[in-house]
């Protein structure tokens, strides 16, 4: 089995933008650095021959070892020994597999020992480890902290950490405590400064740490004495070599077993500074939350997909009254939903990580030299884009991921209550994907503005002016009549300029983009692909109409004596 090669919309999606060609110009520098590094790509089909060969390599290693390990390391956990975290047994048998092929700094330069790759081909990476086991994905994809550091630390901390998670060593981001979740500007880990030592002090306790004791930690913390807000805060290296912070407890989690999720304890552990003090919280923070939602979009698109398969596979197999239960209409309609809403969730995925690869390589860009006027532009407007993305993308996938593995337990009927078929697993693991990092009513908050600021409406329109297969036109004057409702919506709020009624609408209207958005991305890839996508076309546009027609319902209906009741309840 090959979670890569078996699954042939995800080569589709790496394959067939027109991005891709600017993606690995930008990322390749115009392939410099084929003069220096053997493993280096010629050119742009040498690039895509590479992402091909690794991918491969991962859904080798997920299909023959991850996913075959996820229920013994799900029955066992991890373990908490002597203030330490003990990864289940098969936990580090997963990492030897993963360390060993090289597949850690997926996105960092060559020059630190990475590998170079484009999000989008991480993104890939993700979904394909998620779909074998969604609580090791956790440990082995935040290695992309490092990002966070190489964006914001200095130079010698790029030199000494970064070849350290190339080589397979773990991280973790500290930033929640047990009065500071969703909250983060009332973060108050201490941060003090050992005039002495000349190095930092942190003190205090961190809650829901996701691989808390890794090698190399991000800490969220308060260096200025006496605030109480986001602006006292920085954002700190802390290094398990170092000592000083010990794991308290792990979690007793409904999901995710193989990820220890830890609360820490500083005990004047020594830290290094990461960029400019009290900018932990306004510019640190937003950027690795960013690129972490956009790794649980991922993980909820694996999830998906593994539902799907299951789902499938027990239809084709079960046989009730004479036949197998795929051919009851009931259990069909469920399968294609699933299937659907897989295909809609994995277009708008691929799409944000394009959006955030381009931005993301132009930042890099201009650290190096100043950017062209036509590239700040260029910066500018994919910056923005995913921006208003990575939120969509991580709430719908996350509460598709929900729906999706539900209908997965459903197809299995009694079956799927019992503890020795993988559906429940899936379940279980999947309800995390629309709490952590951020829920889902936040990444409504995050993507709002980009409501009612037009931007969404713009770029839906430019897609519904793109052209489509003749068999596609029907769809896209159904989908046009959905946009239609999304702007009448939108302007109905934003007439009322009341804010809790803004308040109220925002999440119907957060889906209703969502349902067009991906609608529409799900049509071109259609149109280009007719025969993967255009089943999952036709019902999804079903799906979404419904959707949209609901939330367009509750949004009309929505008065001021439905924010008193609300108020109430």
């Amino acid at each position: 089995m090959n979670y890569y090669k078996d699954i042939p919309e995800i080569k589709f999606e790496l394959e067939n933008s027109p991005l891709m060609q600017r993606i690995i110009e930008l990322k390749e520098r115009n392939f410099e650095d084929k003069e220096q590094y053997d493993e280096a790509p010629q050119d742009f089909a040498d690039a895509m021959d590479s992402y091909d060969r690794v991918l491969d390599v991962v859904g080798d290693i997920v299909g023959n070892i991850v996913g075959p390990n996820a229920e013994a390391v799900d029955a066992e956990g991890p373990h908490h020994e002597g203030g330490r975290v003990r990864y289940a047994s098969k936990t580090y048998e997963n990492l030897e597999a993963m360390n060993k092929a090289g597949l850690n700094g997926m996105t960092m330069p060559r020059r630190y020992g990475g590998l170079n790759l484009p999000v989008t081909v991480y993104t890939a990476a993700n979904e394909i480890v998620s779909a074998g086991d969604a609580g090791f994905e956790n440990i082995w994809s935040l290695q992309d902290c490092i990002e966070t550091l190489y964006c914001f630390g200095n130079e010698e901390q790029r030199q000494k950490y970064i070849p350290r998670v190339c080589a397979g060593e773990t991280m973790s981001m500290d930033l929640t405590e047990p009065d500071a979740g969703s909250d983060l500007q009332s973060v108050m880990l201490k941060a003090t400064y050992d005039e002495e030592n000349q190095c930092w002090r942190l003190n205090g306790s961190k809650r829901f740490i996701t691989n808390g004791d890794s090698d190399i930690h991000l800490v969220l913390a308060r260096s200025e004495a006496g605030t109480r807000d986001g602006r006292g805060l920085s954002m700190f290296i802390y290094d398990k070599r170092d000592g000083g912070v010990d794991v308290r407890r792990i979690e007793n989690k409904l999901g995710i077993h193989g990820s220890p999720t830890c609360e820490l304890v500083y005990k004047n552990a020594k830290a290094e500074l990461c960029g400019d003090r009290k900018l932990g919280l306004i510019k640190y923070v937003m950027s690795l939350m960013n690129g972490a939602r956009l790794g649980i979009a991922a993980q909820s698109v694996g999830l998906s997909q593994t539902a799907y398969n299951e789902a499938l596979a027990y239809a084709r197999d079960r046989k009730q009254f004479g036949k197998a239960i795929i051919e009851f209409p009931a259990v069909a309609e469920m399968i294609s939903n699933i299937k659907a809403k897989l295909d809609a969730g994995r277009a708008l995925l691929y799409q944000t990580a394009r959006y955030v690869d381009v931005y993301k390589a132009l930042e890099d860009i201009a650290r190096e030299r100043k950017l062209e006027p036509e590239e700040r532009q260029e910066l500018k407007k994919y910056s923005r884009l995913a921006d208003a993305f990575t939120p969509l993308a991580k709430g719908m996938n996350s509460e598709y991921a929900n729906q999706n593995t539900y209908d997965c337990i459903q197809v299995h009927g009694g079956s799927g209550f019992m503890l020795e078929y993988a559906c429940q697993r899936i379940y279980r693991d999947a309800r995390i994907t629309s709490i952590y990092e951020g829920t889902t009513q936040l990444q409504t908050v995050a993507a709002i503005r980009y409501v009612t600021n037009g931007m969404y409406a713009q770029v839906i329109e430019e897609m519904l002016g793109e052209t489509v297969a003749p068999e596609c036109e029907g769809y896209k004057a159904r989908i046009q009549a959905m946009a239609e409702k999304l702007n009448a919506c939108t302007a109905r709020v934003k007439e009322a300029q009341n804010d809790e009624l803004h308040d109220l609408c925002a999440r119907h209207l957060y889906e209703m983009t969502g349902d067009v958005v991906m609608l529409l991305l799900l049509m071109q890839n259609a149109t280009r692909c007719p025969e993967l996508f255009a089943k999952s076309l036709q019902v999804y546009v079903n799906l979404a109409e419904a959707d949209v027609e609901k939330n367009n319902a509750l949004v009309n209906r929505m008065t001021t004596e439905c924010i008193e009741n609300y108020r109430q309840a």
